[in-house]
């Protein structure tokens, strides 16, 4: 027998699907932010609301990537 197996650390687990959904949130609100910028371009608040889109959906990429890093560790534990 393998003494070597890891378990899966559940609160790890837990925290990194708790990033998961902030991911999914910022995933579908950055478009929405980026898409209403785009259709009033006349607005005077046209390049707030499209530089707030853009940062948006530069956290959602980061928060996506550190998401999977978080589970990863949940999974295989911390790096040796």
């Amino acid at each position: 027998m393998n003494n070597n197996t890891h378990k899966t650390d559940r609160a790890l687990f837990l925290t990194s699907l708790k990033y998961f959904a902030y991911t999914v949130m910022l995933m579908f609100s950055a478009p929405v932010v980026i898409y209403q910028a785009f259709k009033n371009q006349g607005h005077p608040w046209y390049w707030p609301v499209l530089i707030f889109g853009i940062i948006l959906a530069i956290a959602a990429i980061i928060m996506g990537f550190y998401s999977l890093k978080v589970i990863m560790k949940s999974f295989f534990g911390p790096k040796k």
